[in-house]
């Protein structure tokens, strides 16, 4: 039988936080940077895609940004999208492989890591941004997840929410399952393989169905 694996986005999959990142966007947009198009325009990109994209050559906005960002995340609510943790105790009993897969870099992590200790100990692996040279839309990371846990794309199970996180998981190759949380059902669905609003209901038999 051929190995299964599970790969996560972080937030809007196993966190509820992409409304949080919004706000904070949305604020910084307003107070800082009028005219910049920021807010619901970056959502799935990583600090250095904003960078390059809106302040290319401002190292004192990229700089103030940055630490904005930092105290921003060490006071996040990292709320846990519902009926996440029961599906990862599902795959764990099945003994599946699951990693989370984000473009989130490791000062990051550290901050999930206080606030839930317990993650590490639910997933096999965990990519951050460090990992991989390309972030999302490329599909580098997902193709690492696969190589790393040697499964064919066709038995890899991709769960992500933003459109950058989507077109990677579907440029990989692997089954796409897109959650709702921060973009609509109807903008979600080209890319995906099944669309869902949360983990309430998700279940290994539903997803095999689809193999």
């Amino acid at each position: 039988m051929e190995k299964t694996a599970f790969l996560f986005d972080l937030d809007g999959v196993i966190f509820d936080t992409e409304g949080q990142y919004s706000e904070f966007w949305s604020r910084m947009a307003n107070e800082y940077f009028p005219g910049k198009g920021l807010g619901d325009n970056i959502k799935g990109q990583t600090l250095r895609q904003i960078f390059d994209t809106y302040f290319p050559d401002d190292l004192q906005a990229q700089g103030m940004l940055t630490n904005a960002l930092n105290d921003f995340e060490s006071r996040m609510d990292y709320r846990y999208v519902p009926g996440v943790e029961q599906f990862l105790d599902e795959l764990r009993a099945g003994d599946y492989p699951a990693a989370i897969v984000t473009s989130s870099n490791r000062d990051k992590m550290r901050n999930v890591y206080r606030a839930h200790p317990e993650i590490k100990s639910l997933f096999t692996h965990i990519f951050t941004g460090e990992d991989f040279t390309r972030s999302k839309p490329a599909p580098d990371c997902y193709l690492l997840g696969m190589e790393v846990f040697g499964t064919l794309p066709e038995r890899t199970f991709i769960f992500e929410d933003s459109f950058n996180g989507l077109q990677a998981a579907k440029d990989s190759g692997g089954k796409v399952i897109a959650l709702a949380t921060t973009n609509s059902r109807q903008d979600v669905s080209p890319y995906a393989d099944l669309v869902i609003d949360d983990f309430v209901g998700m279940s290994l038999p539903l997803l095999f169905q689809m193999l």
